[in-house]
This record gives structure tokens, sequence and C-alpha cells, in this order.
């Protein structure tokens, strides 16, 4: 790895330079968001070049060769492919931002699929999603009523390898002009947010959902409006 890629790493260990990795998240502004494809595993392992694509410039390159390779619709392809990318190297940075924090331990297994870390000894899985438009109720409604939205956001999550019914943290983005996925992208500002969740994090106030196999899950939301 060398150029403006290896900034993305502090160390051998894979930690991400934090400022550089908003950096290149925003670059993804200049174009419009949309999802032209819904997610599948087809397409997901086309796109798979995406964990290895820290650096934008070198990501545009990779979609425009595997859209060749495969005659794939190049500009379906692009938003599904940078959509991926933004989501994951968001996450990335989120995940470490929360495991930097004092009383928060990494999942021992990082492939493992159902946990991302642990807060005062609870396992979570992340999730970052923008405020759903198919909740059909707007923020204060969401914000008076926690467990609507938690359960709304269980029952619709993709049906990729990432479903699951586990314990899970949700971070959730609105901005008032509309454009929510942008706050993805704002890693230093997420930072202070997740940093005095952390700070105040009560397990009494976590919402407890019911699963298909009549076990439990709890979950809470962490806001991130502007």
């Amino acid at each position: 790895m060398a150029g403006t890629a290896y900034a993305f790493y502090c160390s051998l260990m894979g930690r991400l330079d934090l400022q550089v990795i908003e950096n290149q998240l925003k670059k993804r502004w200049a174009y419009p968001e949309h999802w032209f494809q819904k997610q599948n595993d087809l397409w997901d392992s086309r796109s798979n070049f995406i964990y290895n694509s820290p650096d934008f410039e070198n990501l545009i390159s990779s979609i425009n060769q595997e859209a060749k390779l495969h005659s794939l619709d190049v500009q379906m392809f692009f938003q599904y492919a940078v959509n991926r990318w933004y989501n994951y190297w968001s996450a990335r940075a989120v995940e470490q931002i929360f495991c930097d924090i004092p009383g928060v331990l990494p999942a021992k297994n990082a492939k493992d699929r159902l946990v991302d870390f642990s807060i005062d000894g609870i396992n979570f899985d992340h999730k970052t999603s923008v405020f759903p438009r198919g909740f059909g109720k707007d923020l204060a409604f969401a914000k008076a009523n926690l467990t609507a939205l938690i359960n709304w956001l269980y029952a619709n999550q993709s049906t990729g390898k990432r479903y699951h019914r586990s314990n899970r943290l949700f971070l959730v983005v609105f901005k008032k002009d509309g454009r929510h996925y942008q706050l993805k992208a704002e890693i230093s500002w997420l930072q202070k947010l997740i940093a005095d969740y952390v700070s105040t994090f009560d397990s009494s106030k976590l919402v407890a959902v019911s699963t298909p196999d009549q076990k439990t899950a709890f979950s809470d939301i962490i806001w991130a409006v502007r």
C-alpha cells in the first residue's frame, strides 16, 4: 500500500487515520446519492474490492474496471459500489471510535458478524442508519417513541449476510436538509456524540426487542442530528 491509501493505516494492526478517512468520505458528496439496485449477494461479490480501496480515486478506478469486465451498467454499479464503500469505511471509523473509549472492548473475533464491541460487558453490533423515510413518522415522534423506531429498524433491516436479531446499537443520522447520508462522513463530530453516549451509558435504559426464536435482544439509539 502506498500514497494516500497508506495514510489510512496508523499501524500494522489496521488502525485508521480518522481525519484522512473523513476527508475521503466527503469526496462522495460530489455525486448524487441513489440506490438503483437492491442489495444482493451477486453484486456484493462484484464490489467486494471496496474493502481494499480506502482511497476514493482508487475506488473509482476499480468500479470502472469491474463494470467493464462484467458488462455492467456503469451508473448503476457506480452507485451500488460507492454506497457500499461509503457505509463500510464510515462504519470502520465509528467502530474504532467506540473501541478507543475506556470501558468499551472490541470483539474478540474481528469477523464476528453479531458483535463489534461490548460496553460494560454487553455485546453490541453497531449499525449507522439514516433516518428511515419508510418509518412514516417524523423525528419528534421517533425520539418520543424509541421502541417503535427500534422495532421498525429490526423488522426492516436488509436480508443479506448482515441480517440478525441480536443486540444492536444504532447510530441514526438526521440532517435537516434531507441529506442524512452526509452525516456518516462527519467523523470528528460523531466522535464527540459517541463519547458522550458512552460516558452516560445506562444498561437499564436499553430497549428490549423480542425475536422470532423467543429470545430478547437489547438495543438503543444514538441520535446524530444537524
